[in-house]
């Protein structure tokens, strides 16, 4: 078969949509799955011929999903993958990530660290800048709400505790547990983050809204200070 042969041209068992359709999802390969959201491939290579080239040179998924337009741009072998088919891949791996959480949401009562590192760690661990978010939770530990509070490096400047817990207040919250990542993967705490998390511990008892955790997330693992002792 001709590197060229548009997937149209192939036998209609072998097309990943027809595949899908019949056989589904779970039972087509990644570059399958990946062509189908491309759609199309280009003049040298089918939409098949293109995941597979974004798998050889991205190794795994999460890495094909938080690869940019410039650093694809970079590899000849991806040529004909433009912002368009980027911006497919990239909602494809949002939705699921958005499943994941709603179905652990509706589920778990994060009632440990673990809980809460389940949750998030497919969405925080790749990310380029840091993200900090609230959970608010009532009095069985059950999701209210998720609330991003900032982006950014995390300072005493840049989180502000009224901001979170007037938010806590409006949810009736009867708990929160604050969690951010470290891009660098390493989940150490620093000093800021031992800092903003004292301030907001402090916050939490004057309005009765306890801070039960704060986690850090890092590339394979994750820091609670409440097992640290801060909390």
């Amino acid at each position: 078969m001709a590197n060229h042969q548009s997937i149209k041209e192939w036998p209609e068992a072998e097309r990943p949509r027809e595949r899908l359709l019949k056989h589904g999802a779970e039972n087509l390969s990644d570059a399958q799955l990946l062509a189908i959201l491309l759609r199309t491939g280009n003049k040298d290579a089918s939409a098949v011929q293109l995941g597979l080239s974004l798998l050889d040179v991205y190794k795994t998924l999460s890495s094909i999903e938080s690869a940019s337009l410039r650093d694809m741009q970079k590899h000849t072998e991806l040529k004909g993958i433009g912002s368009a088919k980027l911006s497919q891949i990239k909602a494809a791996f949002e939705l699921g990530r958005r499943l994941l959480r709603e179905e652990s949401g509706s589920q778990s009562h994060f009632s440990s660290s673990q809980a809460v590192h389940s949750y998030f760690a497919s969405r925080l661990r790749h990310l380029k800048k840091e993200l900090f978010v609230a959970l608010f939770l009532d009095a069985k530990n059950k999701l209210i709400r998720e609330y991003r509070v900032s982006e950014g490096t995390l300072t005493n400047s840049l989180i502000h505790p009224r901001e979170a817990f007037k938010q806590a207040v409006k949810e009736s919250a009867a708990a929160v547990i604050f969690v951010h990542n470290h891009p660098s993967g390493d989940p150490t705490p620093s000093h800021d983050d031992l800092a903003v998390t004292r301030r907001l511990r402090d916050v939490g008892e004057l309005l009765g809204i306890p801070v039960l955790d704060h986690i850090i997330i890092g590339d394979e693992t994750y820091v609670s200070l409440k097992e640290k002792g801060v909390l």
